[in-house]
């Protein structure tokens, strides 16, 4: 545990109130400020938890950052720097292989809740989803937008109008971008604006919210919206060993709550989604779509290299394509999920 988590540790139980007699306090750490979308769904999460218990239960949050680090988080509840907190297992460079190659396996869920049945079917499926999961207890999943493509000058209306673009873009859509001709890199988000800005990329990989949410709207001019996947990933959870602490009421009452705290995720994703969009039409960006057989086109790359990627789990003992094959056994046209294609 690192140093700095322990300091963080005393110094909030030095500043904490003191908790009733009667009343199980659970500190909930994230990265992210008190005003940030996630942090809004959080909230109404708290606000949950506490009414339904009559205030036997009480949240404390900790924001921006202040206990839990943004890479090791998993670890950190794990060893009680926090009892919940947000984790982030698709950018964790070890130990969840298969929960970060997974969210290529999405096409055709294209909604959240598609996104969170499907998440559900390949779990169900592969029993190494819950290994890379060890001693913690996830208390809700995580679905999003789906990306599009973002660009400065260039009006994109089919795939071969990618050709020679540099686009930034994340690391599971390097290869396939490759193929339809595109330089594609990655970079921080935080350094896409100036990168933009300056012309050392020519656009981006991303969703709508990213117009008025990191002001892509000042520096990009069009915007197209092939539906580019998006996966699922648990991304709150609670120690196992603060889990097994709990009263078997407490216990209920999160299991209870993961679906709250879901559908208040849905919605303030929803909402930037949607601030995103209104910003983009009040900056006069161009938006476009795409032809059914070049969607299509693009599907079929995905998967193509997504079913690649599964295979290379294989070096780590993972049987990746097992999971794939279940995610795509489970998807039973565009937005309809049935676990193993049954009904």
């Amino acid at each position: 545990m690192r140093l700095w988590a322990v300091l963080s540790l005393l110094l909030l139980a030095a500043c904490a109130r003191p908790t009733p007699p009667g009343v199980t306090e659970l500190t909930y750490a994230t990265p992210y400020s008190p005003n940030h979308p996630f942090s809004k769904a959080d909230q109404a999460w708290m606000q949950f938890v506490e009414q339904r218990s009559g205030g036997l239960i009480r949240i404390r949050p900790i924001w921006s950052g202040a206990l839990l680090s943004s890479d090791m988080s998993m670890e950190e509840l794990r060893h009680g720097v926090a009892d919940v907190g947000l984790i982030t297992p698709i950018y964790v460079r070890g130990g969840t292989h298969l929960i970060r190659i997974q969210t290529g396996f999405y096409s055709g869920a294209d909604s959240i809740p598609s996104q969170l049945a499907l998440y559900r079917c390949i779990v169900a499926a592969s029993p190494e989803m819950s290994k890379e999961l060890h001693g913690l207890k996830v208390l809700a999943v995580q679905g999003g937008s789906l990306a599009g493509i973002v660009t400065t000058d260039r009006r994109i209306r089919s795939l071969a109008d990618l050709r020679g673009l540099r686009l930034r873009a994340p690391t599971e859509l390097l290869t396939v971008l490759e193929t339809l001709g595109v330089d594609a890199v990655n970079m921080p988000m935080a350094d896409v604006y100036s990168a933009m800005a300056k012309g050392v990329i020519d656009g981006v990989i991303a969703p709508g919210d990213t117009f008025r949410s990191l002001h892509f709207a000042e520096v990009a001019r069009h915007y197209n919206t092939i539906a580019i996947p998006r996966g699922a990933y648990p991304s709150r959870a609670i120690g196992e060993a603060r889990w097994k602490k709990l009263s078997d009421t407490e216990r209920a009452i999160l299991k209870e709550s993961q679906a709250v705290w879901e559908a208040a995720l849905e919605k303030e994703i929803h909402i930037a989604l949607d601030k995103g969009m209104v910003e983009a039409r009040a900056q006069g960006v161009t938006i476009d779509g795409i032809s059914p057989a070049e969607q299509a086109r693009f599907d079929a790359l995905y998967l193509r290299d997504s079913e690649a990627n599964a295979r290379r789990l294989s070096r780590f003992g993972i049987d990746g394509i097992g999971a794939f094959r279940a995610a795509r056994a489970s998807v039973q046209g565009r937005d309809k999920i049935s676990c193993g294609g049954t009904a």
